[in-house]
């Protein structure tokens, strides 16, 4: 499969699935009445973030899968990312900064390097 479908598949299911959801959140309890976890109800407002967490850590992961060209990078990234979220998206770009040579503009880091 070519990388370009690839990313229609996922970002249309991401797109789809989270409209979706929310959509049937919205039908069970209005946004503006969510309190936490403090009612039951609320919970279908919490796992609406928790699933729009998770696709935005996907989302990351995408680039992080196209920038890393092995295996164990690949997975090591991907386990840390879903278990760690924003820490490790954070310390993903951190290292891509550190491993930027002086003097390179930042934009740099988005592309995969030619090694």
């Amino acid at each position: 499969m070519d990388s370009r479908l690839a990313l229609r598949l996922l970002f249309g299911f991401i797109l789809v699935s989270l409209a979706a959801y929310t959509s049937w959140a919205s039908t069970q309890q209005a946004v503006w009445d969510w309190q936490g976890l403090t009612q039951g109800a609320d919970r279908w407002w919490t796992l609406a973030t928790l699933i729009d967490a998770y696709y935005g850590f996907l989302t990351f992961y995408a680039w992080v899968f196209y920038k890393e060209r092995g295996l164990a990078g690949r997975l090591g990234w991907f386990i840390a990312i879903m278990l760690l979220g924003n820490m490790a998206m954070a310390a993903y770009v951190l290292l891509q900064l550190q491993r930027l040579p002086a003097g390179r503009p930042a934009a740099e880091i988005l592309l995969r390097s030619a090694r």
